[in-house]
């Protein structure tokens, strides 16, 4: 496993070299270097949540991504972290996550999560789910494997922003690279702050 660490934002994860049982090396590409969250390229519309790194292996089609954005109060509607379910904090991550101008209730529908549970390691939450995106509305389209991305994701939360790693590939090669995606997700840590660190409140809508 290679190891990503980001001091501006002040979090590590791990992401996979190889499956040497498969005979298969990774071709991650790094299509977004470290950024502070008020430069980073916003996901949606209203510009709460956004990338702040990204890394791609464009010829299998993963991605791993990090973003930061604030809670959705509609779904995490107490300030107390330890009330949140990890179905609200997904509900909360994915209805930010759009790049159409439409409804948090619309966005939520292009979703649909399969599993969320949470843990506490060193004394910090994380919220783990996984969900697919489809690629179509219909539903007969929606059972065709290579019609929609599979997501992992793992989110922890720190100066009341919510931080989310989030891996994926199409529904086709889940059964082939899913346990990878699984362990870079598992992976995800938050870090002590450094010097380098930049939180996200600091300048929130400096776009340069």
């Amino acid at each position: 496993m290679g190891s990503s660490v980001d001091d501006i934002n002040a979090y590590s994860y791990l992401y996979p070299i190889e499956m040497p049982s498969k005979k298969f090396v990774f071709k991650w590409v790094e299509t977004r270097k470290p950024e502070r969250y008020s430069s980073a390229a916003p996901l949606s519309p209203d510009a709460r949540l956004r990338i702040v790194s990204e890394r791609v292996d464009i010829i299998d089609n993963l991605i791993i991504s990090v973003s930061i954005g604030p809670p959705n109060s509609q779904f995490l509607k107490s300030k107390e972290k330890s009330t949140w379910s990890a179905k609200d904090v997904a509900d909360s991550v994915l209805s930010d996550k759009s790049a159409l101008r439409v409804t948090s209730t619309q966005r939520l529908a292009e979703s649909s999560l399969l599993d969320a549970h949470a843990s506490v390691i060193d004394g910090e939450s994380y919220w783990y789910y996984d969900y697919l995106v489809r690629k179509s509305p219909t539903k007969a389209a929606a059972q065709e494997p290579n019609l929609f991305r599979h997501y992992v994701a793992s989110t922890a939360e720190r100066d009341g922003y919510l931080y989310t790693l989030s891996a994926s590939t199409l529904g086709k090669q889940w059964e082939k690279m899913g346990p990878s995606l699984e362990k870079t997700v598992a992976s995800f840590r938050l870090l002590p702050p450094t010097e380098s660190y930049v939180p996200p409140y600091k300048d929130p809508w400096r776009f340069w």
